[in-house]
Order: structure tokens, then C-alpha cells, then sequence
């Protein structure tokens, strides 16, 4: 298989799309402002061909912060793509839609991936999928969008999440997940008084969740927003660990960018040397595939802004270019199977 990237930092859909062709599946990343049209758009020059989209940052080895990017698929793949509706409510309403589409194209461990963008209540909507996928093994791979918009076969929807299984004819598929930050100790805390609706984390071990977090950083209340980028919580799930971002502060509160449950096990993570965690997933990666067709990755916000604010973000989309074609999202939140994380990068590999 093949990937095709193409961009407009001016926002011209005609323009990202020169010298694409005969795509089997494309996906869209555009601004605000043009998403309804760049999705019209889209379905008038690739009419029938599978495609899921969303608001947000594209990147081969340049960030198209305000304009539109195209990432797409050619030679030796089978796609499908898809909608969960009403996800804030009730998405597996609509499993049976992926279902179907699993069948549809027979999908199998070990050639086929699931690319999702999702507008929102992103850790119902991965249990859902993944209760789903993981019947035939199926790894997912995908990220969080703005405005609460994505798209479909090119009808823009609300309240939902586009997905597409894409089926590598010709080789392997594998997804993988990249965590630049690791335990500050073994203090653990006991998450209480949360709100999901509101990600919002009331008390850490029975005190305040602001207080607990300024005294052992020792920062103001101003600074939490900002430190959040070196130290963001952390989510115990077996031998995992789920990164959680701050969002805001209320009250004695934090509001978070995930869910956080009562009862919930978190511990506080300090950032690594993400040059040499970054250099280690690439070496793995290699290890792991002879030949290398493509890499489509979803990036955090946060990893963008801190990548950028060390003057990093262009050295490290280099480094992810020396393994072959890639391309990404800059999200709001990245997805790995069933899991929800912040601060994250995951990424699908195709051989």
C-alpha cells in the first residue's frame, strides 16, 4: 500500500488533493471555519470512496495549523467507514454498523486496523468499539477532534464517531502507543467527589485535588494549567498506565481533559527524555517490520505545544519520516484500543 499527504495552508481543497489518485480511503483534517465545505468538497472529487474526517492539525514533516490536510490510502488496501451516532447517549446503539462493516470486508488480526475520530465522550465510545473489535483482534488507533464535528462518506455529523477498518492486502498492521512520562514515586491516590459528565477530580485521598497537586509540585494555583505539561496524572490500569491532563481549575477541583472515577487509582508522572523515548519507539518499530509502506499517527495538543515551546516539533516529525511515509492529527485526546489517554501518541503501522 501507499500514502498520500497533501495540504493547503491557505485552506484550498483542490490544492491538498493534487496528484492524488484512485485513493481507497482518504481522511480529511481541516479548520473551523471550512470543514462543512472542505467535506462537500471532498465527496465531489472522490465520490464514493471511504472517508472520515475531523477539525483539527495535519503533519507529514510541516504542521498545517489553520488550513486542510488529506491523508490518504492507495494500492493494496480494502476500507470501510462508518458512524457511531448519539455517543454522547447511547453509541452502541450503532455497533451493529461495525459489525457489518467487519464482515463486510472480512477483517482479520494482523492486516487490519480501525482509524476513529471522535467528537466526544471518547472512553464510552472505545468501550463500545473495542467490545466489538476485539472479537477478531482488531487494534484501534485514533483521536479526538474540535467542535464536536466529524465526518463520514461526506455528511458531516454531531455527536458522534466516524470510524474506517482498513484492510492491508498486501502485509501486517500494527498499532502502538508512546508515553514520554513515567511515575514521580510510588505515592498512589485514591480519586473521590468526580463528576464524569464534567471530568472533573474533586479529591485525591480525601483532600482537595488542587491542594495535593501544589504542595508536592510546590506552584501557585496559576501555575497548574502550565505544570500539567510535566506533570500530568496518571491512570493505573494493570501494568498501564493512562495519562490524565488538567484542563482548569475550580474551586478545590481540577477539571480534567479524561474521566476520572471515584475509586479511581492515579499517581502523578513526571516528563522523560521524550528525544530518547521517541528514538526507542522508532528502533521498535523497525524491529518489528521488515518494510515499512506507511505511518499514520495521532498526536496530543499538549505534545505539540511542548514539542514546539523546546523548538522540537520539526526534529521530531524528521525523525518519524525516516521510517517511510507519515503522516497524523495533532488531537485532543488519542485512543489506543479501548483505551482513552492524554498527553499520548499512538500510531498505526503498515507494512
Amino acid at each position: 500500500m501507499k500514502q498520500f499527504f497533501g495540504m493547503s495552508q491557505r485552506g484550498i481543497l483542490k490544492e491538498a488533493a493534487k496528484g492524488l489518485s484512485n485513493p481507497g480511503f482518504i481522511m480529511l483534517i481541516s479548520n473551523s471555519s471550512q470543514f462543512e465545505q472542505h467535506v462537500a468538497e471532498l465527496e465531489k472529487l472522490f465520490p464514493g470512496v471511504p472517508s472520515i474526517g475531523c477539525i483539527g492539525m495535519g503533519y507529514d514533516t510541516r504542521v498545517v495549523e489553520e488550513g486542510v490536510s488529506i491523508i490518504a490510502h492507495t494500492d493494496g488496501i480494502e476500507a470501510v467507514a462508518n458512524v457511531l451516532e448519539q455517543v454522547s447517549l447511547m453509541p452502541v446503539k450503532y455497533i451493529r454498523r461495525m459489525e457489518q462493516d467487519m464482515q463486510r470486508i472480512k477483517a482479520s488480526a494482523g492486516n487490519t486496523i480501525c482509524i476513529d475520530f471522535c467528537s466526544g465522550n471518547d472512553a464510552c465510545v472505545l468501550t463500545t468499539a473495542y467490545s466489538m473489535l476485539k472479537k477478531k483482534n482488531i487494534p484501534l488507533v485514533g483521536g479526538t477532534g474540535d467542535a464536536g464535528k466529524v465526518s463520514a462518506n461526506g455528511k458531516v455529523y454531531n455527536d458522534a464517531a466516524a470510524y474506517a477498518l482498513v484492510k492491508n492486502k498486501n502485509g501486517k498492521v500494527r498499532a502502538y502507543k508512546e508515553n514520554i512520562y513515567r511515575p514521580m514515586n510510588m505515592n498512589k491516590f485514591i480519586a473521590s467527589e468526580t463528576d464524569r459528565s464534567k471530568y472533573l477530580l474533586g479529591k485525591l485521598n480525601g483532600r482537595p485535588a488542587k491542594q495535593v497537586y501544589q504542595e508536592i509540585l510546590n506552584i501557585q494555583e496559576k501555575d497548574i494549567t502550565e505544570q500539567t505539561f510535566k506533570n500530568p496524572f496518571g491512570k493505573l490500569s494493570g501494568k498501564d498506565i493512562c495519562i490524565i491532563s488538567i484542563k482548569s481549575v475550580e474551586g478545590g477541583a481540577l477539571t480534567c481533559f479524561r474521566q476520572v472515577n471515584d475509586s479511581d487509582v492515579l499517581v502523578l508522572l513526571e516528563l522523560q527524555d521524550y528525544r530518547k523515548i521517541a528514538e526507542e519507539t522508532i528502533r521498535q518499530i523497525r524491529h518489528d517490520f521488515g518494510h515499512i509502506s506507511a505511518v499514520f499517527s495521532v498526536n496530543c495538543l499538549f505534545r505539540y505545544l511542548l514539542f514546539s515551546q523546546n523548538n522540537q516539533m520539526d526534529t521530531y516529525l524528521e525523525s518519524m519520516a525516516k521510517l517511510g511515509s507519515h503522516a497524523g492529527l495533532v488531537g485532543y485526546g488519542e485512543h489506543y484500543n479501548n483505551q482513552f489517554v492524554n498527553q499520548s501518541m499512538t500510531c498505526v503501522v503498515f507494512e
